[in-house]
């Protein structure tokens, strides 16, 4: 069988199915505790996740990942019950229970058959409501991260990943470091810290309790039995409201910052900028430029750096939106030797992605998969509660889950080309660059590409 045939017999996408975002029901209790369930039949398993939509980017600075540290430790132990005592007690609901915080938001989630809802609501109200934050298991935690942070120090691909975000945002901007803190402010975290954020935040009527999953098997109305261990919980005048996320570029104009790793073969690459917080008005687009860009496996960076020069396993690239303004970053790792070619080959398709619209094919290719892949993120009930989760989180309209895929249908390729326009500056990229710096310094040097400031950095075990 020839080439040719093998290609005319490729198979080909059909229409996609119609698809409606599972209807949900919303209420209050009497302390303000937020209430959504949504009904899924045939999904004997149940979610049920406890939402704060505040996060880490509420924190004060000095005490950078008290909220991480604070939401894991939540199920370390509460007035009742020890961390085994609570191991055990969902273990025999045959439940999972967890607790995490990110940059915009905290949730206390419980998988548990549906039979055994009520029971597995009663362990998560405890852990809100009365977590203990053991000290010994709080300084273990803290040890942890410690750990956790040289890791990502000799670890090329975070460390690529913490130095770019240090390289675009100034200091003192909210994003411009980990959410789970630095080496200089995790040392700070203890207990008592723990407990006073957790007084500064937890607030029932600040809260939603979202449960996702087939309720008619729950064997019981499932808002009764949410008011019996939620409805007791009194609201706290003291938790302070989420605040307006601070965040200021580094600069405004390119910039290369190479971290030097001696005897590196690879380099890992970042190259980006501040983007968009999430409630932008142009954000459909601005999907569809993202996944032409660097989403999808046939997007023109992967086939630029992958399939026609074969620099990399994989480019990608898109825009990480938050309540504020989160990263735009393309991301690629090579071999030391093309490192300045590829960063090229990045800037190159930057330009031309900002100065002709796509073609008909990469936006048909584009639209479809977003529109395709939809449905498929929402099969299980963590997906579908998590998803409702991002609205609150985010403060979006309930309805936005309905209104993405006639919305990404709806993106022309003007608008995608108008939405890189507006977003995509290569004038203030930042090149971050994680590799032998003294094998990559003369080919930058001669690609002019930019002033280049050199990071000889120590790592743990290693002089600099």
């Amino acid at each position: 069988m020839t080439d040719a045939i093998v290609v005319s017999q490729r198979p080909t996408h059909g229409e996609p199915r119609p698809y409606r975002f599972p209807e949900f029901e919303r209420g209050e209790l009497a302390n303000g505790l937020d209430v959504i369930t949504v009904d899924l039949p045939g999904r004997a398993l149940i979610t049920a996740s406890l939402v704060l939509p505040s996060g880490a980017v509420d924190e004060p600075d000095e005490l950078g990942g008290v909220t991480s540290l604070m939401a894991r430790a939540l199920t370390e132990g509460t007035a009742h019950r020890d961390a085994i005592q609570l191991t055990e007690a969902s273990e025999r609901l045959g439940a999972s229970l967890h607790a995490e915080a990110g940059w915009d938001g905290l949730s206390i989630s419980v998988e548990v058959p549906a039979e055994r809802l009520s029971a597995a609501l009663e362990l998560a109200a405890e852990v809100a409501i009365e977590p203990s934050f053991p000290a010994a298991e709080i300084d273990r935690m803290r040890d942890e991260r410690m750990n956790d942070l040289l890791q990502a120090k000799a670890d090329p691909r975070r460390r690529a990943d913490d130095g770019f975000v240090e390289t675009i945002y100034a200091p003192g901007s909210t994003y411009g470091r980990p959410s789970a803190g630095t080496e200089e402010t995790v040392p700070k975290l203890d207990a008592d810290a723990c407990r006073t954020i957790h007084g500064k935040r937890l607030d029932p009527a600040r809260m939603t309790l979202i449960i996702g999953g087939d309720l008619g098997t729950v064997g019981a109305d499932v808002r009764s039995i949410v008011e019996s261990r939620f409805g007791g919980w009194a609201h706290n005048p003291a938790a302070e409201p989420a605040t307006a996320p601070r965040v200021k570029a580094a600069r405004d104009e390119r910039l290369i910052r190479v971290i030097h790793r001696p005897g590196s073969v690879q380099t890992e690459i970042r190259v980006g900028h501040l983007g968009v917080a999430r409630r932008v008005p142009d954000f459909h687009a601005i999907s569809v430029m993202s996944a032409i860009l660097g989403g999808l496996f046939n997007s023109r960076l992967n086939r630029k750096l992958r399939e026609e020069k074969g620099y990399t396993y994989g480019a990608n690239a898109g825009f990480d939106m938050r309540r504020g303004v989160g990263p735009f970053a393309v991301r690629a790792a090579v071999n030391t030797d093309v490192t300045v070619a590829a960063v090229q080959d990045i800037l190159t398709e930057l330009d031309a992605m900002r100065a002709t619209p796509p073609s008909t094919a990469e936006l048909d290719a584009a639209r479809d998969y977003l529109v395709g892949v939809f449905p498929l993120r929402f099969e299980t009930p963590p997906a579908i509660v998590g998803a409702i989760a991002g609205l609150i989180i985010q403060d979006l309209p309930m309805d936005e889950l309905d209104r993405y895929r006639p919305a990404i249908e709806a993106v022309s390729d003007a608008d995608v080309q108008a939405a890189a326009r507006e977003h995509i500056d290569p004038g203030k990229l930042a090149i971050v660059l994680v590799g032998d710096a003294d094998a990559i310094l003369p080919g930058l040097e001669g690609a002019e590409l930019g002033p280049i400031v050199v990071d000889r950095e120590e790592l743990p075990g290693q002089p600099a």
